[in-house]
């Protein structure tokens, strides 16, 4: 099963991402700009999304996503770990998160497979 140390391997193993600790709970950057957060209970994790994607992804896969009624208004999206299928799943969903993040010369950047297409 997945887990926060998952989302953290794959994180930090994206160009340029840091790590910093906001609201008391670890959130990853790309050039500034947060990409992933784990919240609390560390069984799920947030990342960017447009919201008119968000919506399509929470009716297509209400077990897998949802948005919690204090981030209605963002363009944001939980995941819960135990419904993602492996590593590269959460790998893409971070991977996309990041891109929408980084400034466009880094996110252009080829990155590695995703840990399960070595």
């Amino acid at each position: 099963m997945l887990d926060a140390d998952d989302v953290r391997r794959i994180a930090l193993s994206l160009p340029q991402t840091t790590e910093k600790e906001r609201w008391n709970h670890p959130t990853f950057d790309v050039a500034g700009r947060m990409f992933v957060t784990v919240p609390d209970d560390q069984t799920s994790f947030a990342v960017r999304c447009p919201r008119l994607e968000r919506n399509e992804l929470i009716a297509a896969e209400p077990e897998k996503f949802w948005v919690p009624p204090h981030e209605a208004g963002s363009s944001w999206v939980r995941a819960r770990l135990d419904a993602l299928e492996d590593l590269d799943e959460l790998y893409d969903i971070l991977v996309d998160s990041w891109k929408q993040a980084a400034p466009p010369a880094l996110a252009d950047e080829e990155l590695p497979p995703g840990p399960g297409r070595r």
